[in-house]
Protein backbone atom coordinates (compact mmCIF):
# COMPACT_ATOMS: atom_id res chain seq x y z
CA UNK A 1 0.00 0.00 0.00
CA UNK A 2 1.56 3.74 -1.13
CA UNK A 3 1.46 6.08 0.72
CA UNK A 4 -1.44 8.33 1.22
CA UNK A 5 0.81 11.68 2.27
CA UNK A 6 -0.41 13.61 -0.90
CA UNK A 7 -3.96 13.48 -0.62
CA UNK A 8 -3.31 14.41 2.91
CA UNK A 9 -1.71 17.54 2.59
CA UNK A 10 -3.95 18.38 -0.22
CA UNK A 11 -6.54 18.18 2.23
CA UNK A 12 -5.17 20.15 4.87
CA UNK A 13 -4.29 22.87 2.69
CA UNK A 14 -7.80 23.24 1.33
CA UNK A 15 -9.11 22.58 5.48
CA UNK A 16 -9.84 26.26 7.21
CA UNK A 17 -10.88 24.44 10.81
CA UNK A 18 -8.88 21.20 11.59
CA UNK A 19 -9.61 19.40 14.83
CA UNK A 20 -7.25 16.56 15.83
CA UNK A 21 -8.80 13.76 18.11
CA UNK A 22 -7.11 11.00 19.60
CA UNK A 23 -8.66 7.57 21.75
CA UNK A 24 -10.24 7.55 25.32
CA UNK A 25 -7.53 6.82 27.92
CA UNK A 26 -4.36 8.71 26.47
CA UNK A 27 -1.21 7.28 25.93
CA UNK A 28 2.29 9.14 25.17
CA UNK A 29 1.64 7.52 21.72
CA UNK A 30 -1.70 9.48 21.10
CA UNK A 31 -0.48 12.57 22.73
CA UNK A 32 2.71 12.71 21.24
CA UNK A 33 1.27 12.25 17.82
CA UNK A 34 -1.94 15.17 18.84
CA UNK A 35 0.49 17.34 19.53
CA UNK A 36 3.39 16.79 16.83
CA UNK A 37 0.32 17.32 14.19
CA UNK A 38 -0.40 20.20 16.19
CA UNK A 39 3.10 22.18 15.84
CA UNK A 40 3.22 20.98 12.39
CA UNK A 41 -0.59 22.32 11.35
CA UNK A 42 0.83 25.51 13.08
CA UNK A 43 4.05 25.94 10.91
CA UNK A 44 1.88 25.84 8.14
CA UNK A 45 -0.20 28.35 8.54
CA UNK A 46 -3.45 26.28 10.02
CA UNK A 47 -5.48 26.83 13.50
CA UNK A 48 -6.14 23.35 14.43
CA UNK A 49 -7.66 22.59 18.08
CA UNK A 50 -6.82 19.11 19.78
CA UNK A 51 -10.22 17.82 20.83
CA UNK A 52 -9.27 14.86 23.50
CA UNK A 53 -12.11 12.14 25.10
CA UNK A 54 -10.55 12.53 28.70
CA UNK A 55 -7.32 13.92 30.26
CA UNK A 56 -4.28 12.35 30.09
CA UNK A 57 -2.07 11.30 32.97
CA UNK A 58 -0.04 14.01 34.68
CA UNK A 59 2.94 13.27 33.57
CA UNK A 60 2.22 13.46 29.77
CA UNK A 61 0.64 17.38 30.37
CA UNK A 62 4.00 18.76 29.46
CA UNK A 63 3.98 17.55 25.81
CA UNK A 64 0.46 19.65 25.70
CA UNK A 65 2.20 23.16 26.46
CA UNK A 66 1.48 25.52 23.66
CA UNK A 67 -1.46 23.75 21.92
CA UNK A 68 -4.76 24.66 21.91
CA UNK A 69 -5.93 21.85 23.59
CA UNK A 70 -9.58 21.04 24.96
CA UNK A 71 -11.01 17.58 27.18
CA UNK A 72 -14.61 16.34 25.67
CA UNK A 73 -15.22 15.31 30.27
CA UNK A 74 -14.16 18.80 31.25
CA UNK A 75 -15.54 21.31 28.20
CA UNK A 76 -18.13 18.78 26.63
CA UNK A 77 -19.93 22.13 25.17
CA UNK A 78 -16.89 23.37 23.36
CA UNK A 79 -15.48 20.40 21.90
CA UNK A 80 -19.20 19.40 20.46
CA UNK A 81 -19.26 23.20 18.84
CA UNK A 82 -15.26 22.74 17.42
CA UNK A 83 -16.50 19.14 16.02
CA UNK A 84 -19.27 20.31 14.57
CA UNK A 85 -18.32 23.26 12.91
CA UNK A 86 -15.16 21.21 11.21
CA UNK A 87 -13.90 20.55 8.08
CA UNK A 88 -11.09 18.09 8.59
CA UNK A 89 -10.69 15.33 11.64
CA UNK A 90 -7.51 13.75 12.34
CA UNK A 91 -7.83 10.84 14.14
CA UNK A 92 -4.72 10.05 15.39
CA UNK A 93 -4.17 6.16 17.13
CA UNK A 94 -7.05 4.93 16.88
CA UNK A 95 -8.91 2.58 14.22
CA UNK A 96 -12.63 2.62 15.19
CA UNK A 97 -15.11 5.78 16.51
CA UNK A 98 -16.02 3.70 19.46
CA UNK A 99 -12.48 3.86 20.85
CA UNK A 100 -13.16 7.59 21.77
CA UNK A 101 -15.55 6.58 24.24
CA UNK A 102 -19.41 7.53 24.80
CA UNK A 103 -19.19 11.33 23.53
CA UNK A 104 -16.67 12.09 21.58
CA UNK A 105 -17.53 8.36 19.15
CA UNK A 106 -21.27 9.85 18.90
CA UNK A 107 -19.85 13.73 17.54
CA UNK A 108 -17.16 11.99 15.62
CA UNK A 109 -19.51 9.74 13.24
CA UNK A 110 -22.31 12.68 13.34
CA UNK A 111 -19.56 15.17 11.75
CA UNK A 112 -20.20 15.80 8.13
CA UNK A 113 -15.59 16.61 8.17
CA UNK A 114 -13.39 14.98 5.83
CA UNK A 115 -11.72 12.81 8.01
CA UNK A 116 -8.49 11.14 8.34
CA UNK A 117 -6.47 8.42 10.15
CA UNK A 118 -3.40 7.81 10.64
CA UNK A 119 -3.04 4.66 13.23
CA UNK A 120 -0.90 1.21 13.38
CA UNK A 121 -3.68 -0.86 15.41
CA UNK A 122 -4.64 -3.82 13.34
CA UNK A 123 -8.37 -4.30 11.45
CA UNK A 124 -9.02 -0.93 11.16
CA UNK A 125 -12.96 0.32 11.13
CA UNK A 126 -13.98 1.86 7.66
CA UNK A 127 -14.78 5.37 9.04
CA UNK A 128 -12.61 7.23 7.76
CA UNK A 129 -11.90 9.28 4.12
CA UNK A 130 -8.64 8.50 4.03
CA UNK A 131 -6.72 5.60 6.71
CA UNK A 132 -2.94 5.79 6.92
CA UNK A 133 -2.91 2.59 8.55
CA UNK A 134 0.28 0.57 9.37
CA UNK A 135 -0.20 -1.87 11.51
CA UNK A 136 3.69 -3.05 11.64
CA UNK A 137 5.22 0.04 12.75
CA UNK A 138 5.47 0.58 16.64
CA UNK A 139 3.95 3.50 16.64
CA UNK A 140 1.34 6.66 15.33
CA UNK A 141 4.15 8.55 16.21
CA UNK A 142 6.87 7.21 13.31
CA UNK A 143 3.52 6.87 10.69
CA UNK A 144 3.23 10.38 11.48
CA UNK A 145 7.00 11.32 11.16
CA UNK A 146 6.83 9.56 7.54
CA UNK A 147 3.79 10.97 6.66
CA UNK A 148 5.49 14.34 6.93
CA UNK A 149 8.52 13.36 5.37
CA UNK A 150 6.82 11.66 2.42
CA UNK A 151 4.88 14.27 1.90
CA UNK A 152 7.98 16.74 1.52
CA UNK A 153 7.37 18.88 4.66
CA UNK A 154 9.82 18.46 6.79
CA UNK A 155 10.85 22.02 6.86
CA UNK A 156 7.47 22.67 8.96
CA UNK A 157 9.01 20.12 12.24
CA UNK A 158 10.27 21.74 14.60
CA UNK A 159 11.72 21.06 18.24
CA UNK A 160 8.66 21.04 19.62
CA UNK A 161 6.87 18.72 17.11
CA UNK A 162 9.89 16.74 17.24
CA UNK A 163 9.89 15.96 21.05
CA UNK A 164 5.87 15.29 20.74
CA UNK A 165 6.70 12.72 18.11
CA UNK A 166 9.92 11.14 20.30
CA UNK A 167 7.93 10.84 22.96
CA UNK A 168 5.31 9.03 21.02
CA UNK A 169 8.13 6.23 19.77
CA UNK A 170 9.67 6.12 22.89
CA UNK A 171 6.31 5.23 25.12
CA UNK A 172 5.03 2.81 22.77
CA UNK A 173 7.89 1.00 21.56
CA UNK A 174 8.98 0.64 25.57
CA UNK A 175 11.64 3.00 25.20
CA UNK A 176 12.89 1.76 21.78
CA UNK A 177 12.95 -2.55 23.28
CA UNK A 178 9.64 -3.83 21.75
CA UNK A 179 10.13 -6.25 19.16
CA UNK A 180 8.16 -3.32 16.67
CA UNK A 181 11.36 -1.12 16.13
CA UNK A 182 12.87 -1.32 12.73
CA UNK A 183 15.92 0.21 11.19
CA UNK A 184 13.80 2.92 10.35
CA UNK A 185 12.79 3.97 13.97
CA UNK A 186 16.28 4.38 14.58
CA UNK A 187 16.84 7.07 11.48
CA UNK A 188 13.85 8.72 12.68
CA UNK A 189 15.46 9.28 16.28
CA UNK A 190 18.78 10.37 14.61
CA UNK A 191 16.93 13.02 12.36
CA UNK A 192 15.11 14.32 15.70
CA UNK A 193 18.12 14.54 17.90
CA UNK A 194 19.70 16.26 14.52
CA UNK A 195 16.91 18.78 14.67
CA UNK A 196 17.57 19.44 18.41
CA UNK A 197 15.34 17.20 20.19
CA UNK A 198 16.66 16.72 23.66
CA UNK A 199 16.16 12.77 24.29
CA UNK A 200 17.23 13.01 28.27
CA UNK A 201 14.61 15.91 28.32
CA UNK A 202 12.07 13.91 27.03
CA UNK A 203 12.80 11.12 29.03
CA UNK A 204 13.05 12.52 32.45
CA UNK A 205 9.97 14.73 31.94
CA UNK A 206 7.99 11.06 31.37
CA UNK A 207 9.48 9.33 33.43
CA UNK A 208 11.04 10.66 36.53
CA UNK A 209 8.39 12.74 37.72
CA UNK A 210 6.39 10.49 39.97
CA UNK A 211 4.32 11.26 42.71
CA UNK A 212 5.37 9.79 45.97
CA UNK A 213 1.39 8.04 46.19
CA UNK A 214 2.00 6.19 42.86
CA UNK A 215 5.26 4.92 43.94
CA UNK A 216 4.23 3.77 47.23
CA UNK A 217 0.89 2.29 44.90
CA UNK A 218 3.42 0.34 42.58
CA UNK A 219 5.80 -0.65 45.42
CA UNK A 220 2.35 -2.33 47.11
CA UNK A 221 1.45 -3.78 44.18
CA UNK A 222 4.84 -5.60 43.35
CA UNK A 223 5.32 -6.81 47.66
CA UNK A 224 1.39 -7.72 47.77
CA UNK A 225 -0.22 -8.50 44.77
CA UNK A 226 1.97 -10.22 42.46
CA UNK A 227 1.71 -13.70 41.52
CA UNK A 228 3.31 -16.14 39.15
CA UNK A 229 1.92 -19.19 37.50
CA UNK A 230 5.26 -20.79 37.32
CA UNK A 231 4.88 -23.68 34.48
CA UNK A 232 3.54 -21.06 32.18
CA UNK A 233 5.75 -18.59 32.56
CA UNK A 234 2.78 -15.69 33.18
CA UNK A 235 2.96 -13.46 35.89
CA UNK A 236 0.15 -11.28 36.83
CA UNK A 237 -0.88 -8.19 39.18
CA UNK A 238 -4.26 -7.10 40.48
CA UNK A 239 -5.78 -4.35 42.24
CA UNK A 240 -9.29 -3.05 43.66
CA UNK A 241 -10.39 0.36 43.66
CA UNK A 242 -10.41 -0.51 47.16
CA UNK A 243 -6.97 -0.49 46.94
CA UNK A 244 -6.24 2.36 44.11
CA UNK A 245 -8.64 4.31 46.37
CA UNK A 246 -6.15 3.97 49.88
CA UNK A 247 -3.22 5.42 48.19
CA UNK A 248 -4.96 8.35 46.36
CA UNK A 249 -4.89 7.03 42.79
CA UNK A 250 -4.89 9.47 39.88
CA UNK A 251 -5.10 8.30 36.03
CA UNK A 252 -1.95 6.90 34.70
CA UNK A 253 -0.76 5.53 38.72
CA UNK A 254 -0.63 2.53 37.51
CA UNK A 255 0.96 2.23 33.77
CA UNK A 256 4.54 0.61 33.82
CA UNK A 257 3.13 -2.01 36.28
CA UNK A 258 2.62 -4.93 33.58
CA UNK A 259 5.78 -4.37 32.02
CA UNK A 260 7.48 -4.98 35.35
CA UNK A 261 5.53 -8.57 35.71
CA UNK A 262 6.74 -9.34 32.45
CA UNK A 263 10.74 -8.29 33.31
CA UNK A 264 10.78 -11.15 36.14
CA UNK A 265 13.07 -13.60 34.88
CA UNK A 266 11.92 -16.33 33.07
CA UNK A 267 8.13 -14.52 32.65
CA UNK A 268 7.23 -14.58 29.12
CA UNK A 269 3.49 -13.63 29.42
CA UNK A 270 2.46 -10.59 32.25
CA UNK A 271 -1.33 -9.38 32.95
CA UNK A 272 -2.26 -6.54 34.73
CA UNK A 273 -5.85 -6.17 36.58
CA UNK A 274 -7.31 -3.00 37.71
CA UNK A 275 -10.73 -2.48 39.21
CA UNK A 276 -12.11 0.89 38.86
CA UNK A 277 -15.66 2.56 38.20
CA UNK A 278 -17.47 -1.19 38.15
CA UNK A 279 -15.60 -2.65 35.81
CA UNK A 280 -12.00 -4.37 35.45
CA UNK A 281 -9.22 -3.38 33.09
CA UNK A 282 -6.77 -5.95 31.75
CA UNK A 283 -3.50 -5.37 30.12
CA UNK A 284 -1.35 -8.23 28.70
CA UNK A 285 1.80 -8.31 27.26
CA UNK A 286 4.57 -10.71 26.33
CA UNK A 287 7.99 -11.18 24.67
CA UNK A 288 9.59 -12.35 21.61
CA UNK A 289 6.78 -13.57 19.21
CA UNK A 290 3.95 -14.83 21.70
CA UNK A 291 0.72 -12.78 20.51
CA UNK A 292 -1.56 -11.65 23.44
CA UNK A 293 -4.33 -9.97 21.39
CA UNK A 294 -5.86 -13.13 21.36
CA UNK A 295 -6.97 -13.53 24.65
CA UNK A 296 -7.56 -9.79 24.36
CA UNK A 297 -10.75 -10.44 22.50
CA UNK A 298 -11.73 -12.81 24.71
CA UNK A 299 -11.73 -9.62 27.24
CA UNK A 300 -14.22 -7.17 24.54
CA UNK A 301 -10.16 -6.11 23.72
CA UNK A 302 -7.64 -6.59 21.02
CA UNK A 303 -4.31 -5.08 19.78
CA UNK A 304 -0.95 -5.94 18.96
CA UNK A 305 1.08 -9.59 19.14
CA UNK A 306 3.06 -8.10 22.34
CA UNK A 307 0.53 -5.68 23.71
CA UNK A 308 -3.32 -5.90 24.09
CA UNK A 309 -5.53 -5.02 26.42
CA UNK A 310 -9.27 -5.86 27.13
CA UNK A 311 -12.26 -5.10 29.63
CA UNK A 312 -14.47 -7.16 31.93
CA UNK A 313 -17.66 -6.58 33.86
CA UNK A 314 -17.19 -9.31 36.26
CA UNK A 315 -15.85 -9.24 39.57
CA UNK A 316 -11.93 -9.38 40.04
CA UNK A 317 -12.01 -12.99 41.44
CA UNK A 318 -14.51 -14.03 38.45
CA UNK A 319 -12.16 -12.33 35.46
CA UNK A 320 -8.85 -13.95 36.93
CA UNK A 321 -10.55 -17.41 36.78
CA UNK A 322 -11.55 -16.60 33.67
CA UNK A 323 -8.11 -15.50 32.44
CA UNK A 324 -6.43 -18.67 34.01
CA UNK A 325 -9.34 -20.53 32.47
CA UNK A 326 -7.75 -19.53 29.23
CA UNK A 327 -4.25 -20.09 29.31
CA UNK A 328 -3.78 -23.62 28.24
CA UNK A 329 -5.93 -22.15 24.97
CA UNK A 330 -3.65 -19.54 23.98
CA UNK A 331 -0.23 -20.39 25.80
CA UNK A 332 -0.09 -24.24 25.61
CA UNK A 333 3.31 -23.48 23.98
CA UNK A 334 4.46 -22.18 27.36
CA UNK A 335 3.86 -24.83 29.65
CA UNK A 336 6.42 -27.08 27.07
CA UNK A 337 8.84 -24.93 26.94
Amino acid sequence: MGSKAGEIFEAIEKAERIVITSHRSPDGDSMGSSAGLYHVLKNMGKNPVVCHPDHCPQFLNWVMEGCDWYVHELEPDKVAQFMAEADLIFCMDYNGADRMGHGMSELLTASDAFKIMMDHHPRPDAFVDIAESRITEGSTCQILFDVIDEGGKLDYLDVKAGEAIYLGIMTDTGSFRFSSVNPRTHEILSKLLALGVDHTAVHERTFDNVRLDRLKLQGYAIANKLEIIQHFHIAYIWLTEEELNKFHYKKGDTDGLVNMALAIEGIKVAAFFSEKDGQIKISFRSKGTIPVNGIAAEFDGGGHVNAAGGVSHDNMEDTIHRFKALIPKYFKGLNEA
